[in-house]
């Protein structure tokens, strides 16, 4: 099973499914073997005299996938079993013989019945009903496989691989909402347990938090950063930020900044998103800077459809020089001009500069104290002042706390 999720980025997450990563119990794909745990008991095990022949000839039917007569030779075990230890055995063979015949039905009654020998203990229990749901969800039999990891996690109910396996089951049979929960509480085990969730965990859950369109699905993303801050989780936990909450021009193009410093641009629609959106805050030295990366990274053809407005629209107008941005603010221009001329520099990829303005802006009375201090938490975080932006990110409120908390993650992770 393979999860996707489509974001206006163009972005793609892709999780296998933890079933399939999960450590193997079942021997070769040919003939799976009994789990370690009922093959030592079996061993430890005697059968009755009078049931001896007959669960010997159970077992040997069974080894020799002799699938014809394993039925007959089950019944004849059956009639004569007289001990729960009798019992055991002959559902421990039948065990065997289903996973041989990858028959998901025969082995859930299979271990129904190791169960009820009463010989086996809450762990082992657990182990079978966990093997049990591996087989089910990769024969995709996903609501079966929930109720099989259901029963292992009501046995051992913090442990994490019992409950990541059930989220994951849950969320294939479209109980996306209740796997949210499922794969918090997992995270939170492993945490608990002093264990780093898996990329993988993080990855489903993210997953499954945006098919429900739930609001944790941001909360989540940032967590899957904080934990692995790849490129591929910070641009899928943006996307998932953006396609949540629609926001507008100006927040886009901070967060397309934030791509840019994590690395996680990809391909050209990241690319035109990034320069359309500046163009749009008419800062054509960030659009300038972002296309000629675009090319010079081999992700934009300058001759090609899909630029040619923006390439042609950057020829047909000025674009502010450093003399012309220190000409603008001898003017003492009103505060939201002042984070205009800031942004010029941050696009010209003057950090410093631009963090000297948005210093003087926030000295202004009427600024936009939650974009000024945002905008100067970016500038301070390129130039790697960490305590710095940090403070500024943390000074940030409103609607625009929510994109200072991702970058306070870059300073976290990066600055």
């Amino acid at each position: 099973m393979k999860l996707t999720i489509a974001f206006g980025l163009g972005a793609v997450i892709l999780a296998a499914p933890l079933a399939a990563q999960m450590p193997s119990r079942t021997g070769q794909d040919d003939a799976p073997a009994v789990p370690a745990a009922a093959e030592a008991k079996a061993n430890d095990v005697s059968p009755s005299k009078g049931a001896l022949k007959a669960i010997v000839e159970l077992q040997t039917a069974v080894n020799a996938k002799d699938v014809a007569n394993i039925p007959a030779k089950v019944a004849a075990a059956q009639a004569v079993a007289k001990s729960k230890e009798d019992h055991y055995l002959i559902a421990v063979f039948q065990r065997q013989a289903a996973l041989n015949a990858r028959d998901n039905v025969a082995l859930a009654a299979a271990i129904d019945g190791i169960v009820a020998s009463g010989l086996v203990d809450s762990p082992k229990i657990a182990a079978l009903y966990l093997d049990l749901g591996i087989q089910q969800f990769n024969a995709k039999q996903f609501a079966p496989a929930a109720a099989s990891f259901q029963h292992a996690t009501t046995i051992s109910p913090n442990d994490p691989q019992a409950l990541e396996l059930l989220a994951e089951a849950k969320s294939a049979a479209g109980s996306k909402a209740e796997a949210v929960g499922l794969f918090n509480r997992a995270i939170q085990a492993r945490l608990a347990a002093g264990q780093k969730p898996a990329d993988e965990v993080f990855r489903a859950a993210v997953q499954s938090a945006y098919d429900a369109k739930s609001p944790t699905a941001v909360d989540l993303s940032r967590q899957w950063i904080a934990a692995y801050p790849t490129a591929d989780s910070w641009r899928n936990g943006i996307a998932i930020y953006r396609n949540l909450t629609q926001p507008d021009v100006q927040s886009t193009l901070e967060l397309m900044r934030l791509m840019q410093a994590t690395g996680a641009l990809h391909g050209a629609s990241d690319y035109l998103l990034f320069a359309t959106a500046a163009a749009d805050q008419s800062n054509l030295n960030e659009t300038k800077a972002i296309v000629d990366q675009g090319i010079a990274a081999k992700v934009i053809d300058p001759t090609g459809p899909l630029f040619r407005d923006v390439i042609e629209g950057l020829k047909a107008k000025k674009i502010a020089t450093e003399a012309d941005l220190v000409e603008a603010m001898k003017s003492s221009p009103a505060p939201a001009l002042q984070i205009r001329i800031g942004d010029r520099y941050y696009g010209m990829g003057k950090f410093a500069e631009a963090a000297n303005v948005y210093k003087t802006a926030l000295g202004k009375p009427g600024v936009d104290k939650d974009t000024a201090n945002l905008h100067l938490g970016m500038a301070l975080a390129r130039m790697g002042d960490k305590a710095g932006a940090t403070a500024a990110f943390n000074a940030v409120g409103g609607t625009r706390a929510e994109i200072a908390k991702y970058w306070l993650l870059y300073v976290q992770t990066h600055a």
